[in-house]
């Protein structure tokens, strides 16, 4: 019962982190205009994605410009847009697996040898998509504190972290604690299989000892007689 419940946890934290992933993927709020010095004109608010720039005016209406060119963008979101790409789609892939070794799930079949197999692989590959998320996140997030503190730049031209940062530092950690309570599971399924198969073998060591020992006093006796 404990390790079904880790495993509806695992997934429910994986499916969370799969929706995450995408969802910061998508969002154009990884960069966000910074209101300070002369910039302070608050009722625009310049939005920079992976994918896209958007600008707000007054919370009104919203005009988003898809980017010409993926050179033209910063080496920062060049790395991010293909490293969040490939976390969206080992996040999805880690899901199908995780599914596939659930308790519940027979087309596998019951052995619960291959099914902590098949959960110790989605795990691992969740930790590995919680650590692609967090490299680009953290990436642009410290392009933005080094640029926000050097005083070459611009005013005009500095940003401040934007919601897309704080979620994908958490949909990075929710991965990584989903792929850890699989991993949990997969090795209290060794251990079980192990002592299953472990106390009958001791036995049958017995039972074969006892058998041999026998045999030949059954034998003398009919020699005697």
């Amino acid at each position: 019962m404990a390790t079904y419940a880790l495993q509806i946890a695992g997934l429910v934290l994986g499916g969370v982190g799969m929706v995450g992933t995408v969802a910061v993927t998508v969002m154009p709020q990884w960069r966000v205009s910074a209101f300070i010095g002369s910039n302070i004109v608050v009722f625009e608010n310049l939005w920079e994605g992976l994918w896209m720039s958007c600008m707000r005016h007054a919370n009104i209406r919203m005009q988003c410009k898809i980017y010409d060119s993926l050179l033209a963008l910063s080496p920062d979101l060049q790395a991010a847009r293909g490293l969040m790409c490939a976390a969206s789609v080992l996040a999805f892939l880690a899901f199908m697996t995780a599914v596939l070794g659930m308790k519940c799930t027979r087309c596998t079949g019951d052995d619960d040898k291959v099914k902590g197999h098949i959960l110790l692989t989605a795990g691992v590959i969740f930790i590995i998509t919680g650590l692609v998320v967090l490299i680009p996140v953290s990436w642009v997030a410290n392009s933005i504190i080094r640029d926000f503190y050097n005083p070459i730049v611009d005013i005009a031209q500095k940003r401040e972290l934007g919601e897309a940062l704080y979620i994908g530092w958490t949909t990075a950690l929710v991965l990584i604690v989903g792929g850890a309570l699989f991993c949990c599971v997969s090795c209290c399924y060794e251990k079980s299989s192990s002592y299953r198969y472990s106390i009958p073998s001791h036995r049958t060591t017995q039972k074969s000892y006892h058998a041999e020992k026998k045999s030949p006093s059954v034998y003398s006796k009919s020699q005697y007689v």
